[in-house]
């Protein structure tokens, strides 16, 4: 058995790492509350934006835009969302673990990874996988800007043909306790012939034109999307690990006192049996 020194320092050292675990949470929650604010704020228009270019593209030529041509696919694009900082649960490791498995079934060496966050970037590099950039340390302030740059180097990564399909896997928040991990292809647009079921519009100046000026915007609005979707998950993630951090701190500073009584009392014991042995010895 420990003596009580040893206990009482392990009780106060969890009762330190207690008080960083809850404002941690605090923190965590804060940060939540805004992102679910931008993130329910920029989900009806990402979803009007889509409708509306689904409901557009049975009527345009494809060959309208690079960005619309489907091609024959050898090569594809991972984009990998993940965050900068870990206590996060599995959050990283189970978007981490999807987006592996889907590169090594179709094959590593025919696949280029866009990393954002540092926990993508140091779980892939050290394994050799083909990393085309990173994206990190932007996560604080981040802001659509960050969408658009990060957005037009993928889209360009299209374009000039060195791959035939981007994919994101991203977290998609659902609520405070759950978070999905999500592929959703990028580009090219395809979307489902069922979305041109809408009542006929009259578009001006024209549908190629209308199409030409959305697509690109699309296409930012989506990644602002998953890069919101993510900030927002983390966040919960982290708010949900801490609060199981706290509460098993509780517990574990429950079975430290009791251990530290039982160890005191054992003490105490063994002190009378002394004193009572010596007062006999004395006697004698």
């Amino acid at each position: 058995m420990a003596n009580l020194k040893d206990i009482r320092d392990r009780i106060k050292s969890v009762k330190s790492i207690q008080k960083v675990t809850k404002a941690m949470k605090m923190v965590a929650a804060a940060k939540m509350r805004r992102a679910q604010d931008n993130m329910e704020k920029a989900r009806p228009y990402s979803r009007s934006l889509s409708d509306i270019i689904q409901n557009l593209l049975p009527d345009v030529d494809r060959e309208l835009l690079p960005l619309l041509e489907v091609r024959e696919v050898n090569r594809i694009a991972y984009v990998v969302v993940t965050s900068d900082k870990g206590l996060a649960g599995s959050f990283n490791s189970s978007a981490l673990r999807k987006a592996q498995n889907e590169i090594d079934e179709f094959g590593k060496d025919n696949v280029d990874i866009f990393c954002i966050g540092k926990k993508a970037r140091d779980y892939f590099k050290p394994r050799k996988y083909n990393i085309i950039e990173s994206h990190i340390d932007f996560w604080s302030d981040l802001n659509f800007n960050h969408a658009v740059s990060i957005g037009n180097n993928i889209i360009n990564h299209f374009i000039s043909g060195k791959v035939d399909e981007i994919r994101v896997v991203f977290n998609e928040f659902i609520n405070v306790a759950t978070q999905m991990v999500l592929t959703e292809k990028f580009v090219p647009l395809e979307f489902d012939s069922e979305g041109s079921n809408i009542a006929d519009r009259l578009y001006e100046p024209s549908k190629d034109a209308i199409v030409k000026s959305l697509v690109p915007r699309h296409l930012n609005v989506q990644m602002w999307k998953y890069l919101l979707e993510s900030y927002a998950s983390e966040q919960a993630a982290r708010m949900v690990a801490m609060e199981n951090a706290t509460s098993n701190s509780e517990d574990m500073i429950k079975d430290l006192q009791l251990e530290f009584n039982k160890a005191r009392q054992a003490s105490i014991t063994t002190e009378m049996l002394e004193i009572v042995s010596g007062a006999e010895a004395l006697k004698g």
